[in-house]
């Protein structure tokens, strides 16, 4: 949901609605009139700007801060998010072990993204033991999640050999010992691929407290997106879902379109590097991650990086928050 996909407007009116809505820090400032003279200084203030729409918008509704770890002002998104108030600070794309000194004090809670028992109990452990905190909430994300998965490929492309159930049920272990050591309650929600009611239902009955839906949020009217943006998964078929190797260095799932396809054939050149991932390299990454998300996110959709969730070829029209909510809900929350 980065650069542009979800911010302010979209991220307000799902809080607004009951949930909790979710701004992504990435290349946040991609619009603003002097973003390839100061990347850095757009991103912050964008940030800061849209943390503050969304909570006006959202009246009271809780509104966070998605920050990857693998950004090259990981910190300084996490401190930004902080001054303006987000009410929580989501960081996935790496292990973030610093995030409980980066939020210090503040009321802001700190929220890891895991997708493995190993991932949780190894982040659990070094809180424990470096400041005596624990997480205030955890997002397990699953194989069939869009944007960039913490899997192997060999895993992605054997997900019906997985055994995630088994997964799950290790972290919620791992996150009940330190429940029990800081006599306090801490609420899992998982994501990726749920798509409707019932399997919002299958998730809680699950013992989960929350679920985290993405894809299905592109395709309305208030998503931050172009419409070119969305009318691609409207477009969209199951056959057109691809895993592809992201110049993260980590697995994604996307929409297999004209960009896609030039990139399969050949190196795509940068022309110009953002700074936006420690561990990029201009000179060896297949394509600049920045310039093809920002082409898609203003709608030229054949030359840019369309991410989406494992069922986005179900999505078949355009609806808006507050209905989608309420589907969702199916009536028993």
């Amino acid at each position: 949901m980065g650069i542009g996909v979800s911010r302010s407007r979209l991220a307000g009116a799902v809080a607004k609605a009951g949930g909790v809505g979710m701004i992504s820090s990435a290349q946040i400032g991609y619009d603003e009139p002097d973003f390839e003279k100061d990347v850095q200084g757009c991103n912050i203030r964008s940030l800061e700007k849209h943390i503050r729409l969304a909570k006006a918008q959202a009246e009271g509704g809780l509104v966070g801060v998605n920050v990857m770890h693998a950004l090259e002002h990981y910190s300084d998104h996490v401190k930004a998010a902080v001054r303006a108030g987000a009410d929580l600070v989501v960081c996935g794309a790496g292990l973030p072990v610093d995030l409980p000194e980066l939020v210090g004090g503040a009321d802001t809670a700190i929220v890891p993204i895991v997708s493995s028992r190993k991932a949780a109990s190894l982040l659990l452990r070094m809180w424990d033991r470096k400041y005596a905190r624990t997480a205030d909430m955890l997002v397990i994300e699953g194989p069939l999640a869009g944007g960039h998965l913490g899997f192997s490929p060999e895993q992605l492309e054997h997900i019906s050999e997985l055994d995630y159930d088994r997964e799950i049920s290790g972290i919620l272990e791992e996150k009940r010992v330190y429940e029990e050591k800081y006599d306090c309650s801490i609420p899992v929600v998982l994501g990726g691929g749920i798509f409707n009611s019932a399997q919002v239902r299958q998730v809680m009955e699950k013992g989960m407290d929350g679920v985290q839906v993405a894809t299905r949020f592109v395709a309305t009217e208030e998503c931050d997106a172009a419409y070119a943006y969305k009318q691609a998964y409207l477009d969209a078929g199951d056959e057109d879902v691809v895993l592809i190797k992201s110049p993260v260095g980590m697995p994604g799932r996307a929409l297999r379109n004209a960009f896609i396809r030039r990139a399969e054939a050949a190196r795509i050149p940068v022309e110009r590097c953002f700074r936006c991932i420690r561990k990029c390299s201009p000179i060896q990454t297949p394509y600049c991650i920045t310039q093809a998300l920002i082409n898609a996110v203003k709608g030229d959709v054949d030359n840019g990086l369309i991410f989406c969730g494992a069922n986005v070829g179900r999505i078949r029209e355009l609806t808006t928050v507050p209905a989608l909510m309420e589907e969702l809900a199916g009536g028993f929350l």
